[in-house]
């Protein structure tokens, strides 16, 4: 079935608004967020969409055939990447088999190498490897787990991202990660804000628990080693993503300072050649990528199997937040756990705003995916426009946000 067109698109969808009133609004709106350009006094720790070059607008990207079967994948970083998926990515898949996603990744890859292929270029390739795999689903009328040789389980163990733990608690999780506040510029200040947020999601969740922390690439070697030495007694699961992904020699310092420190990272590596040298040097112990920016579904699969050869466990990026990354844990077997943001409302049922129709949501902690061909995604062609930049408060990544 060859390819007739592919576009980056928008989803145009009326405003779905939850019947349930919310108690609060959601730690999102409220609770401070260190991110790397924080270390300038121009941008200080705050909401995290004050902060430059966090996640951006959303970019679907929609794929049709010869026969007008369509297929969609979602990406992120907004104009640029909606670019080359028009400009650049797109041109090369017409007339191509729409099943040779080997082929056609393998193609996307090498056409960027001039300009650099683990950056937006990767984010660009995602969107449309995921298109081409809805699209593979839709025309064999099957799951994509089930492509993937899924199930591996029958339902997937959710652990929750976000600072309302209380609803996190209610919603049935017990697998919990908090966000970071401060910048490692803020020295000791910032440690002690540190372990105070750490010692009270503690006393929250009780000893039984897991608690991870996440500082979001906010960290350097000694504020890492400092921060694991004072909090070594409230049992972190892990600390994710202290210091940038280019910085592989950080991460082995910090696993040579404190080597009983578990070590988390990969949702900001593109492509398997950045994850393989996180795995062939054993500096971390989980390996995240994020389904919507590492290079796309097939590119997760070489980035699984790397990892699963190396005995190092693969728990992707916001994946219970797409379809994409709901598939892709429950089709694999050493995903142990999957990542849910939860950022909405408290006390708004997650049924009343999930965002992407046809999405399965957590209960009680876990969830099982769409089993309807291709991802499973209930958006209609007709609300499927030419890409414009989104409506504030769609981030493009987790989904919740």
């Amino acid at each position: 079935m060859k390819i007739t067109d592919v576009a980056a698109v928008s989803v145009d969808l009326p405003e779905r608004r939850p019947t349930t009133s919310a108690r609060r609004a959601s730690w999102n709106h409220t609770a401070p967020r260190g991110l790397p350009l924080n270390k300038y006094d121009e941008f200080p720790p705050g909401l995290p969409r004050a902060t430059p070059g966090f996640v951006g607008d959303a970019v679907w990207v929609k794929v049709t055939v010869e026969n007008g079967t369509w297929g969609l994948g979602r990406c992120s970083f907004g104009r640029p990447v909606a670019a080359l998926v028009d400009d650049h990515l797109g041109p090369l898949m017409l007339g191509q088999d729409c099943f040779a996603t080997e082929k056609l990744n393998d193609m996307m890859w090498q056409s960027s190498r001039r300009h650099g292929t683990a950056g937006l270029s990767a984010v660009a390739q995602t969107g449309v490897d995921l298109a081409l795999w809805d699209l593979k689903g839709k025309l064999l009328q099957q799951p994509v787990w089930r492509l993937l040789g899924g199930p591996a389980r029958d339902r997937i163990p959710c652990y929750v991202t976000g600072d309302d733990l209380d609803w996190a608690l209610e919603l049935g999780f017990t697998s919990f990660k908090i966000t970071n506040p401060v910048h490692y510029r803020q020295g000791r200040k910032g440690l002690d804000i540190i372990e105070q947020k750490i010692a009270a999601a503690r006393a929250e969740i009780g000893p039984d628990y897991d608690l991870m922390y996440n500082p979001v690439m906010s960290f350097d070697v000694e504020f890492t080693v400092r921060l694991a030495e004072r909090v070594r007694s409230y049992d972190l699961r892990w600390i994710e993503e202290p210091v940038g992904p280019e910085d592989i020699d950080s991460l082995l310092a910090i696993k040579r300072a404190v080597p009983w420190l578990t070590l988390a990272t990969g949702e900001d590596h593109h492509t398997r050649h950045s994850f393989a040298r996180l795995i062939n040097h054993r500096c971390v112990d989980i390996v995240q990528p994020d389904l919507q920016w590492c290079g796309g579904l097939t590119e997760a699969l070489k980035i699984y199997a790397l990892a699963e050869t190396a005995s190092v466990k693969v728990m992707p990026h916001g994946a219970m937040n797409t379809p994409y990354g709901q598939h892709f844990v429950y089709a694999l077997p050493e995903c142990d756990l999957g990542e849910f943001h939860l950022s909405s409302p408290v006390g708004v049922p997650l049924e009343e705003v999930v965002p992407i129709p046809g999405m399965a949501v957590p209960r009680d902690g876990y969830i099982v995916p769409s089993d309807a061909p291709g991802f499973g995604i209930e958006i209609p062609e007709a609300a499927l426009v030419p890409w414009t930049p989104t409506k504030p408060g769609d981030a493009g990544g987790a989904g919740f946000w």
